[in-house]
């Protein structure tokens, strides 16, 4: 049996500042550092709050008013809109692979890397993400759910999406040399739904950390003849 607890959301502010891709560094730097269209390239920041008015203005004023954005589209809006804000960048019928890892950090070096691989991009729909851990999912104890990535931090994705099939091996190869460039930072963890084609029990273990071999022992006593074994499976 699982047990949620929900909070109600309705109006949040938030939106998508975009910047020149010359910024990047400075712009992951700038985040790094910050208290807790056209075809072009980008650098972008997704901001989301979910507080009352006034303690939103006040918390997002230095992503709102540092450098030059070429896009500043931040307000209170639903939150469904907000969920779906880049749901345009993954059309229908578009091909993806994506790679992703926990990091160390973000250093400098980190920032400039990424910088560095995604001027060499061969698709405008790819993207280098990085999510920020921070805030209430911290407050959660590493074991008291299945997913153990409590400490504040950096997950890194690769989303590569193109529309052609004769482009396929050139975006995975960008993919796998760009992740490479980047795995002298990469930390033990591994976000689950980013796995892709990883069936790997070392991924599927870096997925769950500690919480592994319980949740083995889970689907033993549910399922011991593992029926439901089409995904990043958890044998019992």
């Amino acid at each position: 049996m699982f047990t949620y607890r929900l909070h109600p959301v309705e109006t949040i502010v938030g939106g998508l500042i975009a910047h020149p891709i010359d910024a990047a560094p400075n712009l992951l730097r700038f985040y790094r550092d910050a208290p807790d269209g056209s075809g072009g390239k980008l650098s972008a920041l997704v901001v989301f709050h979910t507080g009352e008015a006034g303690e939103a203005e006040r918390d997002l004023e230095p992503f709102k008013t540092w450098g030059s954005p070429l896009v500043f589209e931040v307000g209170p809006m639903p939150y469904p809109v907000m969920n779906t804000i880049l749901d345009a960048g993954f059309p229908a019928g578009s091909l993806n692979y994506w790679l992703s890892s926990f990091t160390r950090g973000l250093p400098d070096e980190l920032i400039d890397i990424a910088a560095e691989r995604f001027a060499t991009v061969p698709s405008p729909m790819t993207a280098i993400l990085l999510e920020h851990f921070h805030g209430a999912v911290t407050r959660v104890g590493v074991t008291e759910t299945a997913v153990p990535h409590r400490d504040q931090g950096w997950n890194l994705l690769i989303p590569s999406v193109w529309a052609d099939p004769a482009d396929s091996e050139a975006n995975i190869a960008w993919s796998r040399e760009t992740f490479a460039a980047m795995r002298p930072h990469f930390g033990s963890g591994r976000w689950l739904n980013y796995l892709g084609d990883d069936q790997a029990e070392e991924a599927i273990r870096a997925a769950y950390g500690p919480n592994f071999d319980r949740l083995g022992e889970v689907k033993r006593r549910y399922d011991p003849d593992n029926v439901f074994h089409l995904n990043h499976n958890v044998a019992p």
